[in-house]
């Protein structure tokens, strides 16, 4: 799955648009690497997103196409 549809689908950001944006920015790294929005997650990739004030930093536990809100929670783990 693209990187910014997993960011939309997990609900770390809102919106694609503003994932594939952040990305562009390269306010996104998977891995300690910039990466764009076309990047391939995978299960065990590390996410750090640093939009607001505080980076946000995750690890990929699920991949999943959709996902209601209270699932999103359970596709990643906060670090």
């Amino acid at each position: 799955m693209r990187l910014d549809k997993y960011l939309k689908v997990s609900r770390l950001i809102k919106r694609r648009t503003i994932a594939n944006e952040a990305c562009d920015a390269g306010k996104v790294t998977v891995n300690d690497k910039p990466a764009r929005a076309s990047y391939e997650v995978k299960t065990g990739d590390i996410i750090e997103i640093s939009t607001g004030k505080t980076p946000l930093k995750v690890r990929v536990l699920k991949i999943s196409e959709t996902a209601f809100k209270d699932e999103a929670g359970f596709m990643y783990e906060a670090l």
